[in-house]
């Protein structure tokens, strides 16, 4: 596996524990539908939560959140609305940023963006 995935999977799995702590309940991890991934689906009370994850060792080219683009955000909200359909779910949903920076293996920095942004379902999402 190329080092970048190795890095990506480092910082799904301490976004999860991350969560874990916090009291979240997981719901799916690298969740898809078509071309899209969604890295984290938990519930925090009774709020649907599809979370991005994104982790870099360093802050050479900006913060790992500012990787999150409109792409991006198109395919994450499009497969949001297909886990809500599957599930049959039509209440409250959030998407979140973990934004983690690995240093070394005993330097990490995890940076959690509640409502990172919001695109109203049936509004062309």
């Amino acid at each position: 596996m190329a080092r970048h995935n190795d890095i990506g999977v480092q910082g799904e799995n301490k976004a999860n524990d991350y969560l874990l702590e916090k009291g979240y309940k997981i719901l799916e991890r690298n969740w898809r539908s078509g071309k899209a991934e969604i890295d984290i689906i938990a519930k925090e009370k009774d709020i649907l939560i599809f979370i991005e994850v994104k982790t870099r060792t360093n802050t050479i080219f900006g913060e790992p959140e500012d990787f999150v683009d409109s792409k991006k955000i198109k395919f994450l909200t499009s497969a949001a609305g297909d886990y809500m359909r599957e599930i049959n779910y039509e209440w409250e949903v959030r998407f979140d940023i973990i934004s983690i920076i690995i240093k070394s293996s005993k330097t990490t920095r995890i940076k959690h963006i509640e409502d990172a942004f919001f695109i109203g379902f049936g509004e062309g999402a």
